[in-house]
């Protein structure tokens, strides 16, 4: 199952108001280190089904959330905890490293 994308109009609903852990993936289509990413972002989200939620944003489709949160490269992995941002990774750091942000923000 792959990560839901998010818009502009479901950020503040599908993240920020949510309780629990949210990893979202802030991406383009012409990147080529988010193109590598994508397939494992994917199956993170059936890795984590009903523990966290994998979530992807388009930052050309969907520039205010990009914005608010000052993501400047891409790809940026955010992870939010009950709505607030409690990790940050710039660039794809790997699966390993992706999947042990997560991690860390469900065992807190």
């Amino acid at each position: 199952m792959p990560a839901v994308h998010l818009s502009s109009e479901n950020f503040n609903e599908k993240v920020q108001k949510s309780k629990g852990v949210v990893l979202v993936d802030f991406f383009a289509t012409w990147c080529g280190p988010c193109q590598m990413s994508a397939p494992i972002v994917d199956q993170m989200a059936d890795t984590y089904q009903g523990k966290a939620e994998i979530l992807k944003l388009d930052v050309d489709q969907a520039r205010e959330p990009a914005m608010e949160f000052n993501v400047m490269s891409i790809p940026t992995f955010i992870v939010f905890k009950d709505g607030q941002e409690v990790n940050r990774q710039i660039g794809f750091p790997g699966e390993a490293a992706l999947k042990a942000m997560v991690d860390e923000a469900l065992k807190s």
